[in-house]
């Protein structure tokens, strides 16, 4: 392997890695996997359709050469993928400065946060759009509770993973939700992070009306606990960044919609079931898998993902107009490329 980091179109270098383990998942969101679309009788992959853990670590390890130094897991619900942390302590062998982070809703970590931490994960994003547990059970999940993420968001910090929580805002559901939320994670350690709803995939029913841009999360915040911006940590970074007036305790929020961070995105998703894809808003992917199971050198498994990589121009959110409906485009849903 030629171990040359390697750029797009737009000069745009790959170093962030999200991999879908699963499609599966507990939860049923209204902005991801409704409950009409993804019901009883839906069909999830077969295992033998799933990348293998070997096959992870395989393609982790050339990504890694390829300039990747942080890879994400995520799902559907990952941590629904029996033995997780087997495939964790193999990718962490990969390089010791890589950074491994986990996206969850948070109910399995309670019992899972341990063994996830000594295998080597480092970070957990968990997914919480309220503390109303009414409004939980409408927006996310009839079988859970709140007091059950935040039991397993408190055994993730207890376990030494560093936690960030992220909140999906849609105007008319939850906006009442973000300040009591901050005021819940204030002094807590924990990153609290506000995502604009996006239109990720169709089944969801995106409009655009239900998106609270950034500015007014930002607003609302403020007139209770003024905010200040701050600079982002790296190239990259999709979040903007604010800390609390007096202190070294931060927020952020990702927008998406009111403000795009295509010119700086570096991140590659990779699907359960083996396909590469270069943008959360793609239309199609790269069945890498085929190539894997056809008996593929690594030479060749990194030439192929090189160039997918050298040929993309993706700038989706860029490129959204505003008074356009971008459901009429297939998409990709997010259960399935992952978050």
């Amino acid at each position: 392997m030629t171990n040359e980091k390697v750029t797009d179109i737009w000069n745009r270098p790959l170093s962030d890695l999200r991999i879908s383990v699963t499609d599966r998942c507990n939860f049923r969101c209204t902005y991801c996997m409704p409950e009409e679309t993804f019901g009883p009788d839906y069909r999830f992959m077969p295992k033998e359709q799933l990348l293998s853990f070997a096959e992870i670590a395989r393609l982790a390890r050339i990504f890694n050469v390829l300039g990747v130094k942080k890879i994400r897991l995520t799902g559907g619900e990952p941590l629904l993928r029996k033995d997780l942390p087997d495939l964790i302590r193999t990718i962490s062998a990969i390089d010791d400065n890589l950074d491994i982070a986990l996206t969850t809703n948070g109910t399995l970590l309670k019992r899972l946060a341990g063994p996830l931490r000594e295998a080597g994960l480092q970070r957990v994003n968990v997914s919480l759009d309220t503390l109303d547990e009414d409004l939980f059970h409408r927006l996310n999940s009839r079988h859970t509770t709140v007091k059950q993420v935040l039991a397993g968001i408190e055994a993730a910090a207890q376990a030494g993973l560093k936690v960030k929580i992220n909140t999906v805002v849609q105007k008319g559901v939850n906006e009442d939700s973000i300040v009591p939320l901050a005021r819940h994670f204030r002094g807590s350690g924990h990153v609290l992070r506000f995502i604009e709803y996006m239109d990720v995939g169709n089944s969801n029913g995106w409009d655009l009306q239900q998106v609270v841009p950034k500015k007014d999360i930002v607003a609302r915040i403020d007139a209770e606990m003024p905010l200040e911006p701050i600079a982002a940590n790296y190239y990259g970074e999709v979040a903007s960044r604010y800390r609390y007036v007096g202190s070294d305790e931060e927020i952020g929020v990702i927008s998406s919609v009111s403000d795009t961070f295509c010119g700086s995105c570096t991140r590659a998703r990779l699907s359960a079931d083996g396909r590469l894809y270069t943008c959360l808003f793609a239309t199609e992917g790269t069945d890498i898998k085929a190539l894997l199971r056809s008996g593929a050198s690594d030479d060749e498994l990194e030439r192929a993902i090189r160039d997918v990589w050298q040929k993309r121009n993706d700038r989706y959110s860029d490129e959204r107009a505003a008074q356009t409906n971008p459901a009429k485009q297939r998409k990709i849903e997010m259960s399935y490329i992952g978050g």
